[in-house]
Parts: C-alpha cells; structure tokens; sequence
C-alpha cells in the first residue's frame, strides 16, 4: 500500500479530536452498555473515533479503483454484505422517509490486480468513514488495501459492524465517527479445524462454517475429512476408497470438495482430469452471493497417516497389516505408499493451498510386531517399530512435497523424532528475505518453543484450551491462551505461523456443531487477529466480556446458532428468561 497515512492524512485536519475509544451502540435497553468500549470483533491495531452519527443509504454504492477495484471478487461482496447492513432496511423506507444521508458510497481502492489466495497475502487495510458538510469533502466509507483480501476484512468485518440498524429511526447508522482505521493481523495463520469423520456434515454445514469463519476474520479450514471412523471423500483413482464411509449418502464427491474450496476464487467454470476422465464444474456467482459466500478462506485438507486410517481398508483390504490389525498402515508394502501418492496427486487438483496436513499422530505401532510379514520387513530392513514410524512419516513427507505441498504434522512426530526430521523439512532462507519451510508441525503448549529453537515452523493449537468438543473450557480459556508464550526470539517468533481451534466431532453433527464452535472460536479469533497489546494484561471481564456478548449477538442476528457465552458448558441453551447481550 502506497502511504495509507499520506493518502488519509489531509482530511485529519477536519477532525476536532483524536481518539475516543467508545462506539455508543444507541441502544435503549434496561442493559447498560460501556461507551468505553468498541464493539468490534477482533480489536483494529489502530483506529480513531469522534462523536458524530451518520446515516447510510440503502442505496449505498460501490465505487472502485486501484488495479484491483474492480475484482468481481469485491463486487460480490459488496453485494453480500450490503444485504447483511440492511436486512431491516429498504428502498421502500427511504420513500417514505428521509431522502439525504450522510453516507451514500463506499470507495474501494485496491493496489494490486492479484487474486492469488495463498498464506500470508496481505490483509492489511486502511478505513475511513466520515459525513459531508462544511468541513470535509469526504461523504462516504473509504477503504484502501494493497490486494482484494485486505479491502474484503475492511469491508466485510469492519464497516460491517460499524453499521447498525436504529429501530426507531428505521435507519442505518454509524455512531461515533468519523472513523479512522488502520488494520492489519497478528498472524497470518488464524484457523479452526473440522472433522467431517466421526459425524459426517452435510456440504451446505461445511459452507455455514466458513461463512461464520469470515466474520470472525478467521481464514484458514483445517479440513479433517477422513479418519479412523469413515473415509467419505471420492479418490477418483482409488474409487473404491469411500466405501469407507458410513452409509452411500454420506459421502463428498470431487465436485463437493471443489465446491467448497473454490466458492472465494473468481473461477466460473473449471475442468479437472483424473486418469483421463473429465470433471467440469460450474459457479453461479449469484446462487452464491444470496446464500453461500466463504469469505475468502484457504482450506488445509488432512489424510492421517499412518494411523487414524481403518476405514481405508473397508475399499482397500491390503492396506491393512492383517484383518486383526486394521491400523496403522502397512508400512511393509509399496502399495501403501503407492496409494499415498495416488490420493495426494487427486488431492492437489482440487485443494490449491500450499498447507497440507498428513497427520502422524496417535499410532500404535504394537502389532506391526505381531504381525508375520510386518514383523519380517522390520527385520530386513533393520527398524524398529518406533523407527518404521519414522520412516512411515519422512516418506510421506517426500510425497507431499513431490506434488508441491508444504507438509503438516502433529506434535507426536516432532515429540518422538524430532532430531531425525528430513533436513527438508528445516527452515530455510528463501530468496525474498521470509521464511520457508518444507515442515510445518501442529503443536501444543510447551512444544512450539522447542520447535522454533530448532528452526521449525509450528501452528498453536492448544488441547487443554482450544479443542473446542471440551465444552467445560470457557470463553476465557479460548481469550488468554497466547501463540508466543515462551518464545522471546524475534527470530523464532517469526516461525510462529499462527494457531487453530479444532472442532472434533464425536459428539458433534449438524444439530450442534455451530453452537460448539461459536462464540468460543471468536475469542481465539481476536487472540489470533489483535494486537498482543490490546489482548494481554487486562481485565478481560470487562474489556472483552461486554463486547462478546454483543458479537455472539450480531453472529445470532446473521443466522449463526452462536451459544450463550457464559454457559457453565459450551452449547447449552440459556438457563432462563433475559437479555442476548447478557447471557
């Protein structure tokens, strides 16, 4: 971005203040709200306010520029969102009522024409909204950001919640401006995993997901599609493998898989060929824009290897050791690894992401001793089972990234044989000055500072504080567990990607699994998003608690089944009578 302070800085002299931190919400309610407050969600690393109250349009416009400006991408959401800003609000009642407002467009200045969604593009954006009169020239929302996914967070998540429906004005209103925002994130890895194995979720769950993942600014779905339980996703040159699924019906079809990944990416129509079938798939931008949009998020699909993988031989029976040991993989024959390399080629058509988690962790390996022919090739080949293990993870870390892929692994590889890791999967100096790395591991606390000192990248995810199927974890849990803790290297700080939360899903399906997720989710969210600064060292009952409250709220209002947020145990409905915005 070319000077955001520069492109800003002339209309600063119009402003009468610098800084009040309260956005008054106008409510009229026997609940008090803090006007030292912001009620946004997660916190802006800077941001001015005022004291004046602008009223929307509901005809607001769109009006573009920058390389970028014109991205179907922005337009789409634009679309989207303004229908979320005046869901109560109307043509109609503009007719009736007032014809001026203060806000009549929205200018979305994108520098770049790129449309490339990979980790770490930039998510940074400038915002500023103030009305026309005497003293300012402005009369609309401003947004400027380098690429289309910074001016998407300003817009879809920041001027979004800025806008709020007045009832008895019947209006769209912005309290507190004008505002200034300067915003970029913490961490360019702000995840949350779902298991689709243990309860399958339908495709139209799956897309309720991420658009709740957007408006917490999360944008990474660790996709954890097959384990133990069921294999439910097609593998068009193994077709036999999602016989692994539950029942016919609950399955994933190629299209479905690339359904999900592609609803962001500017693609209309696509074909992809496997073992020289054709799959043809086809978007309509409106079906999309009216019900189902991602947000912009990556998806990370896992296959867990070589454990986790029994349902892998209900297709394929030579994949297990014997009939009495179904699990971990054989590790004695090529035909496993030639099936690895068989699925992750199919994978790679459909999931562009350059993350790809394969698993490693929980396994067993006691009957690959009992087992004859296991039992031999450890012999032959002079390994252990512990050191099969190793060889098992190594290989298919080569496979993956043969096919271009950074690989993912859980803390058990790194915990059990860490100093043997492939020198590739180290991190290396790339050429732009970043960090690179062939090795990403998932790791929980205590864990990632050994992993950094060692030159390896890590995701956060704490079992104790993040899994989100621990319902008795409160929301305070999921707020004060901090990614960095113990790391005080800038340099090793750096390889801290980010963190995720995980929604496994053993006694989660559809009937609960949003209201497992939210709003618990959200308080990593701002960990992940916000300024460590605004986040740490403060009483959080009464600078975060309050505004939770209302973003559960706001997520209610947008369809999301969000849980009260001081329930004893997560999900619960509420215990009585009383207000959203205190439950």
């Amino acid at each position: 971005m070319a000077a955001p302070y520069d492109f800003f800085s002339s209309f600063f002299v119009f402003f009468t203040f610098l800084c009040a931190l309260g956005v008054s919400l106008g409510f009229n309610s026997t609940f008090d709200f803090d006007d030292s407050l912001v009620f946004l969600w997660p916190l802006p690393s800077e941001f001015t306010s005022g004291k004046d109250v602008l009223a929307v349009d509901p005809d607001l416009a769109l009006v573009v520029g920058g390389d970028g400006g014109s991205s179907d991408i922005v337009r789409e959401a634009f679309l989207r969102y303004r229908g979320i800003i005046f869901k109560h609000s109307s043509r109609f009642l503009k007719l009736r009522g007032r014809s001026v407002y203060d806000i009549s467009k929205i200018r979305i200045t994108v520098h770049s024409s790129s449309e490339v969604l990979q980790l770490g593009v930039d998510e940074s954006y400038s915002l500023l909204v103030a009305k026309n009169d005497d003293h300012s020239i402005i009369g609309e929302a401003t947004i400027e950001a380098n690429t289309i996914y910074g001016a998407l967070r300003g817009l879809e998540e920041t001027f979004s919640q800025l806008c709020a429906f007045d009832y008895g004005t019947k209006t769209v209103q912005v309290y507190n401006a004008p505002w200034y925002i300067q915003d970029k994130p913490r961490f360019v890895y702000r995840g949350l995993m779902l298991d689709t194995s243990r309860h399958y979720l339908p495709i139209d769950v799956i897309k309720q997901v991420i658009e709740s993942m957007s408006y917490a600014k999360l944008n990474v779905l660790h996709w954890h599609i097959i384990d133990e339980q069921s294999f439910p996703l097609e593998v068009p040159t193994y077709p036999k493998l999602w016989k692994g699924a539950y029942t016919k019906w609950e399955r994933y079809t190629v299209e479905d898989a690339y359904d999900i990944v592609k609803l962001c990416q500017n693609e209309r129509e696509s074909k992809i060929f496997f073992n020289g079938k054709q799959f043809s798939f086809s978007f309509s931008w409106v079906s999309l824009e009216v019900e189902f949009h991602s947000g912009c998020i990556n998806v990370m699909a896992e296959i867990d290897i070589p454990g986790h993988a029994e349902s892998w031989g209900k297709g394929y029976p030579d994949l297990w050791p014997s009939l009495s040991c179904r699990e971990p993989l054989d590790v004695s024959k090529e035909f496993t690894f030639d099936m690895i390399s068989g699925i992750l080629t199919d994978m790679r058509k459909i999931f562009p992401f350059e993350l790809f988690h394969l698993g490693g962790d929980e396994v067993n390996t006691d009957c690959w001793n009992s087992t004859p022919h296991v039992q031999q090739w450890l012999q032959d080949h002079n390994m252990t089972t512990k050191e099969a293990y190793q060889y098992f993870v190594l290989r298919a870390q080569k496979i993956a990234i043969s096919k271009n892929w950074t690989p993912v692994n859980w803390e058990e590889t790194f915990n059990t044989f860490a100093t043997n890791l492939n020198p590739l999967t180290r991190a290396q100096r790339l050429f732009s000055g970043q960090y690179g790395i062939q090795g990403t591991y998932k790791l929980g606390p205590g864990v990632c500072p050994k992993a950094v000192a060692k030159g390896f990248r890590c995701i956060y995810s704490n079992q104790g504080v993040w899994y989100l199927d621990h319902i008795d974890v409160p929301w305070e849990g999921f707020y004060n567990a901090e990614p960095l803790e113990g790391i005080n290297a800038a340099s090793e700080q750096e390889l801290v990607l980010g963190g995720e939360v995980c929604m496994w899903s053993e006694v989660a399906d559809t009937s609960n699994v949003l209201q497992t997720i939210w709003p618990r989710a959200a308080a990593a969210a701002e960990r992940l998003w916000s300024d460590r600064e605004a986040t740490s060292g403060k009483n959080i009952t009464v600078n975060a608690l309050p505004r939770l409250h209302y973003y559960r709220c706001l997520l209610n209002r947008r369809g999301v089944q969000a849980a009260p947020v001081t329930n004893k145990y997560a999900r619960q409905p509420p215990n009585g009578p009383g207000s959203c915005y205190e439950q």
